[in-house]
């Protein structure tokens, strides 16, 4: 079916769009592969690249014959371990008990090798063609459309964003989570679909025809998007209080906490902007950006970060450029976003130090909510020492409770003294009523004495304005630090009058920890791993590290023996070859079993080593 100049409809398991240029082509989607039998009705003499708009097998379940033929194959960057990867989804995808309704069983199944991972925000060449990669969520998580300027139209190639005159070819795949706690439990799909459909028609390169997946070509996209968000705006409605605000989310996401500090209304946690007169603006965490709840399941496909609130600085504050990110903690609600930014805006990013080697390094770490990819740090901050970006002075504290690797920033904004405090506590309280939460984890490695040591913190800071990751903007008094240092002192209390007086592991529990908690190593290879261990006695001790290793492998020291002082840690280190002829295995377990003057602890620590 020819669509326009050069442009081409071939239908298969899904409309596979053919882009001639000369005797050569790019396809949208591949469908079975069929197409590649045909491409002299086209005159096509080579196929360069195949672009992906999202992982459903009707889309690519012919891939590999594209591979095989040499094309190169660009696939969404939320989705790329569903195509690449796809063995592992299969592998580790749970059954029993599931509660993840995501359509990401309707993956390939067998995995393909691709070429690479689209730009998304950006214009990129692909064979002979410049393509515009715009996230689209709706369908899937992690579909994309594709902008191009073909044959003198301006084509938007949605996937299933949208069918035909303004319908959808699947609801049940915009249902993201079987229920949830956000505002649009159930509905977190069809809310991206609206926001994704604004967002295609108000982009600088307006689509003049709306090329789908499935069904006809949309002739008319205002009428069609029209169309299809009136109805679903109802759909959504049906199951909330009070009716969703797409417009307000899409256009007016930032609200003003001071003239010159704004908090992003539409992300999962908060982030906040502090504006400098120069035009640029500088971020307090940045992690799901405009989102409509967070899908089921923690895969690397069920969460997507995005830059929509960028453009509303832009448009309504003046801000030119975002030239810096800092996150308050490692946690991947206030950082997702971090490596979309420095790829799409050039932001930098700078981190306390304590926090910077999770962020480059998060394989390395045993700890909850670590975000999938590694974060380059441009700028490393030490601690208590002041650091200056344009006009203010941003002072740079340690704020461990919610988690060890924690920060919290003070700074003068419009004349008043400001605090952010990332997920520490409950901002929200009223006097005489305990806080909602003093926000620890034992697995983020929480101290028994570290929300006192915090609300000291704050008694020292004297801030008026407290911002927060989850919670409303505070103003601060001192009735509510004092009930900060109360509640952190009792908490403390408590911890010690549960746990056991003569062995002192901490709140955590655990006397050892070992790194990196994940490696990988060819086989013959060695891994270099380190064990912290923590005397839980009050005096100096003798103290032994055994590690446990799989069948056959080789360790070196066989036993480390070392002396340790009262309460304190110290580092031990093994070096494990593993042998020759071992087969490629994910995830091997090591232990590390841990004696202390006559007590023995046992397996405190275990890490993961796949051989590959």
């Amino acid at each position: 079916m020819l669509i326009g100049s050069d442009v081409f409809l071939f239908r298969d398991t899904c409309n596979v769009y053919v882009l001639r240029a000369g005797r050569q082509a790019v396809l949208i989607d591949f469908g079975s592969g069929d197409v590649l039998d045909h491409l002299a009705d086209y005159e096509v003499d080579e196929v360069t690249d195949v672009l992906v708009t999202h992982h459903h097998r009707d889309q690519v379940q012919g891939l590999a014959r594209a591979a095989a033929a040499g094309i190169r194959i660009w696939v969404p960057p939320v989705e790329h371990d569903l195509i690449a990867e796809v063995d592992e989804h299969w592998r580790t995808r749970r059954f029993d008990n599931d509660y993840d309704v995501r359509q990401d069983r309707y993956s390939l199944l067998e995995q393909v090798p691709v070429t690479g991972t689209v730009a998304e925000y950006r214009t990129r060449r692909h064979g002979p063609l410049d393509v515009y990669t715009l996230p689209t969520p709706g369908h899937t998580v992690g579909s994309v459309s594709y902008l191009v300027e073909h044959g003198g139209r301006r084509l938007a190639f949605v996937g299933d964003l949208v069918h035909g005159e303004g319908r959808l070819w699947s609801l049940a795949a915009t249902q993201w989570a079987y229920t949830g706690f956000h505002d649009l439990a159930g509905r977190e799909g069809v809310a991206a679909t609206v926001l994704s459909c604004m967002q295609l028609l108000a982009h600088e390169h307006r689509p003049e025809l709306l090329l789908p997946s499935h069904g006809e070509p949309v002739t008319d996209p205002p009428r069609a998007v029209d169309r299809l968000r009136t109805h679903l705006q109802e759909l959504i409605d049906s199951r909330r209080r009070e009716p969703w605000d797409p417009e307000r989310m899409l256009h007016r996401p930032w609200r003003e906490v001071t003239p010159h500090l704004l908090r992003n209304t539409t992300s999962m946690a908060n982030s906040y902007a502090l504006l400098s007169d120069h035009g640029t603006a500088l971020l307090l965490d940045f992690g799901y950006d405009l989102t409509t709840g967070l899908a089921g399941g923690q895969d690397r496909s069920a969460r997507r970060p995005l830059l929509a609130s960028v453009e509303a600085l832009r448009r309504d504050h003046g801000v030119d450029r975002v030239e810096v990110a800092l996150p308050t903690h490692y946690h991947d609600d206030h950082v997702a976003g971090f490596n979309l930014l420095r790829e799409v805006h050039g932001t930098s990013v700078w981190s306390p130090a304590h926090i910077a080697p999770v962020l480059h390094s998060p394989t390395h770490w045993d700890l909850p909510c670590l975000w999938y990819d590694p974060i380059p740090v441009d700028r490393e901050l030490p601690l208590d020492t002041p650091v200056r970006w344009r006009e203010y002075e941003i002072g740079v504290h340690d704020l461990p409770g919610h988690t060890l690797y924690a920060a919290a920033y003070s700074f003068t904004a419009d004349g008043r003294r400001v605090i952010a405090t990332g997920d520490q506590q409950s901002t929200e309280w009223e006097p005489g009523l305990r806080p909602e939460l003093l926000n620890y984890q034992y697995r983020n490695r929480f101290r028994i004495d570290d929300f006192t040591r915090s609300a000291e913190l704050y008694r020292d800071l004297r801030p008026e304005l407290m911002i927060s990751g989850h919670w409303q903007p505070l103003e601060v008094t001192d009735a509510y630090l004092d009930m900060l240092l109360t509640e952190g002192e009792r908490l403390a209390r408590l911890h010690r009058e549960v746990l056991p007086r003569d062995v002192d592991f901490g709140a955590e529990g655990f006397g050892a920890r070992i790194a990196p908690y994940r490696s990988a190593v060819t086989a013959g290879g060695t891994v270099r791993l380190e064990v912290e261990v923590l005397n839980p006695f009050p005096g100096p001790e003798n103290a032994e590290v055994r590690l446990a290793v799989p069948a056959g492998w080789a360790v070196e020291p066989d036993t480390a023996r070392f002396g340790i002082g009262g309460h304190a840690e110290t580092v031990t280190t093994f070096l494990v070859r593993v042998p020759a002829d071992a087969p490629a295995v994910e995830r091997h377990r090591v232990a590390a079993d841990l004696t202390v003057g006559r007590m023995r602890f046992g397996q405190q620590a275990e890490a993961l080593v796949s051989v590959r």
